[in-house]
């Protein structure tokens, strides 16, 4: 058990991580390996400066931590503290996923699943070189504090990556297909969906023709729309970037106008998916935080420190890739909340637009650039022909503005490679989502 002094802030956050990863490349295994670590990342706090130490040696974490004080300065009135009165004192013990756990999964029945799921990526002619990858992470997390704040919770992701060269003639297109779940057992009923989905993308390689450049009404699928609020709006939401930055704090001045009336976006750790952060790694509790509300500006995500400087609320987003490098403000789970429209209604009042079904990557900060991956032409308010757009790209507080339409379907994506970098930490693992949005006009190259 951990011992704290007295007049020192100090938290210790502790992570047991197993990852198993399988993949196969044109038919050869090319990497089957289990890999398990435990390690933790200790700051101890005096009221100037903070002191850290990563170590895999977790049976010494009290030694470590008495390195930590002796370098630090006792301050008696450290509870006093601007930042150290942020801190919330939780005590939670939560096992979410303790009776369907991916580490009781063998490794060989993680091998059979992706066996499974291959095909798909050679089921057509124009398809070479398929590559199959398993990837699952669990961990088990625990953080205490000098204030009495003592938390465990369990999180895991698994899922299954196919890709292949799709080449016919003169044409060709990555394919890809990935998803992620909490529930291995799952992984199996989406044998259909990547076999629709690529095959899809070999129809969309073979027919796809030139856009037309300009301003068009455009439609985004729930993962079009979720990676332009994550890259576009979401980044912008982390309040370490206008802590030293006067023109930022000024463009993100809370209750200014920014958006469509019909526009609402949120952000919430407690969803179960790749996102999942019930207690953020300074044991902030997970709450639901409107970025918009009804279009108006209505917040932006803190850390302890953030909070503190800002004079605001903590909002459980100070997250770590890793106990290997300190928390910063990260999001946890982004997303466009829903509106009153069907798909038909959204696409019916359009005579000539365009629909982003998936998307290669997304970037921006007050101007966002979208690479579109499949995307169609809307004719006469219906998908049309598939066409080749290079990019989509616009301002972003002009195009939260043109939000015109929203449907009821949402979905919350659940990805299971890649995730979100930031400074020197990544991949985290994000989860982003949205409805179908309609936007009355983006600039289409």
């Amino acid at each position: 058990m951990t011992e704290f002094k007295k007049d020192y802030y100090a938290d210790v956050r502790i992570e047991d991580r197993a990852s198993t990863t399988v993949e196969f490349l044109n038919g050869d295994l090319k990497e089957s390996k289990v890999r398990r670590e435990k390690r933790a990342f200790i700051r101890v706090y005096d009221g100037n400066m903070w002191y850290y130490a990563s170590t895999t040696d977790v049976n010494h974490i009290q030694s470590t931590l008495e390195e930590l004080y002796s370098v630090a300065k006792p301050n008696p009135d450290i509870e006093n503290n601007p930042i150290v009165k942020k801190f919330q004192r939780n005590k939670a013990h939560l096992e979410t996923f303790k009776n369907n756990s991916v580490r009781d999964i063998s490794l060989e029945e993680k091998t059979e699943l992706l066996k499974f799921m291959l095909p798909a990526a050679s089921s057509d002619s124009c398809m070479t070189m398929p590559l199959g990858r398993y990837l699952d992470r669990s961990s088990l997390f625990s953080f205490c504090s000098s204030l009495g704040a003592d938390i465990s919770y369990d999180y895991q992701t698994c899922g299954v990556v196919l890709r292949c060269d799709m080449v016919e003639g003169d044409k060709k297109l990555s394919g890809n297909w990935q998803q992620g779940e909490t529930d291995f057992g799952m992984l199996k009923s989406y044998k259909d969906d990547a076999d629709k989905a690529l095959k899809e993308q070999a129809e969309y390689m073979r027919n796809s023709v030139a856009c037309d450049q300009g301003d068009f009404p455009v439609v985004l699928s729930p993962e079009a729309a979720g990676v332009f609020a994550h890259e576009s709006f979401g980044h912008k939401s982390e309040s370490d970037f206008m802590l030293s930055d006067e023109s930022m704090k000024k463009e993100w001045e809370l209750g200014k106008q920014v958006g469509s009336k019909l526009l609402s976006i949120a952000e919430y750790g407690d969803v179960l998916g790749p996102g999942y952060t019930p207690y953020d790694d300074e044991g902030t509790k997970a709450q639901k935080n409107y970025l918009i509300k009804d279009g108006i500006l209505a917040g932006r995500l803190h850390s302890v420190t953030t909070a503190a400087v800002l004079e605001e609320e903590v909002t459980g987003n100070a997250r770590a890739v890793d106990c290997t490098f300190e928390p910063i403000v990260r999001m946890t789970n982004t997303y466009i909340e829903g509106g009153e429209l069907t798909f038909d209604e959204l696409i019916a009042p359009i005579k000539k637009g365009y629909y982003i079904k998936s998307v290669k990557h997304g970037s921006g900060m007050s101007t966002f650039t979208i690479a579109p991956h499949v995307a169609y032409e809307i004719k006469d308010g219906k998908i049309s022909r598939p066409v080749q757009i290079s990019v989509i790209t616009g301002s972003v507080f002009e195009t939260l503005g043109l939000v015109d339409g929203l449907t009821k379907e949402y979905e919350l994506k659940a990805f299971v490679s890649g995730g979100c970098g930031k400074m020197e930490q990544s991949p985290l693992p994000v989860g982003f989502g949205a409805p179908y949005v309609r936007v009355s006009k983006m600039k289409v190259q």
